[in-house]
C-alpha cells in the first residue's frame, strides 16, 4: 500500500494535537452555526448527527450525490470531510470546486443546505490536518483506505484489510476535503407554514426569511 513519509505521533508531549471541532470563542461563529449544533444535539447518538450528503458536478455533466461523515470544522465556516483520493468526487471537485451539502436532521425536523467551495490548502497545512484526522480514526475505520480503488470492477482476488494498525502512516489514498461555506439555507418543518431562512457570506451572514 503506498504511503507518504509523514511524521507519526508519539506519546506524551509529542502527541499530535486533536483536531479542533469548534472555534475557541462562540462570538466568532456565523449565526447559523449554533442552530446547526442544537439540531445535531437533538439527534443524540444517531448517525444522522454526522451524515451529510455531498453533491458535485460529474465530469460527464451529470449531478452526483453521496453520503459522507462530517469530521468537524476547520474554522467558523469551513467543513472538513474525509474521502478516498481515488474516488470520482475528488476528480469532480478538482474540475469544479463548487458543491452543495445537504444535512437532514430528522429528530429536529430540519434540513440545512450549504453552498460551498473546496479550498486548496498549502501542502504542509493539508498534510498536518490530514494526519490529525488519521490518528483519531480507529484501525477498522482506517481500513477503508487500504481497499482497492472505489468504483472499479471487483476482482476475485481483491484484498480488503479489516484494519490498519496504529502507527501506520496515512496512505496516499487518504484525502481531506476542506469546504468553505458560502451560503446556508435552513428549512424547519415545524408549524404551519414551515420556516425557511437563508444566510450568505457576502452579506455578512444576515438572515433573510423565505417562503418555505
Amino acid at each position: 500500500m503506498p504511503q507518504q513519509p509523514w511524521p507519526l505521533p508519539r506519546s506524551g508531549r509529542h502527541r499530535v494535537p486533536a483536531v479542533p471541532t469548534e472555534p475557541l470563542t462562540s462570538s466568532s461563529l456565523p449565526p447559523w452555526r449554533p442552530l446547526l449544533r442544537a439540531a445535531q444535539e437533538k439527534e443524540g447518538r444517531s448517525p444522522m448527527r454526522r451524515w451529510v450528503q455531498l453533491a458535485t458536478t460529474g465530469t460527464d455533466g451529470w449531478p452526483r450525490v453521496r453520503t459522507l461523515v462530517f469530521r468537524g470544522w476547520r474554522d467558523a465556516d469551513t467543513v472538513e470531510l474525509l474521502t478516498d483520493q481515488r474516488s470520482r468526487k475528488v476528480t469532480e471537485l478538482n474540475q469544479n470546486p463548487q458543491c452543495e451539502l445537504c444535512w437532514l436532521l430528522p429528530k429536529a425536523r430540519c434540513q440545512f443546505r450549504f453552498k460551498a467551495r473546496r479550498l486548496t490548502l498549502h501542502p504542509d497545512d493539508q498534510e498536518r490536518r490530514a494526519l490529525q484526522h488519521w490518528v483519531q480514526l480507529s484501525p477498522g475505520a482506517r481500513a477503508l483506505w487500504g481497499w482497492p480503488s472505489p468504483g472499479e470492477p471487483l476482482a476475485s482476488d481483491a484484498n480488503f484489510p479489516e484494519a490498519i494498525s496504529d502507527g501506520t502512516p496515512p496512505p496516499t489514498s487518504f484525502q481531506l476535503l476542506s469546504l468553505r461555506v458560502q451560503e446556508v439555507e435552513l428549512l424547519e418543518l415545524i408549524g404551519t407554514p414551515h420556516r425557511r431562512r437563508r444566510w450568505m457570506a457576502q452579506d455578512g451572514w444576515i438572515a433573510a426569511n423565505l417562503n418555505p
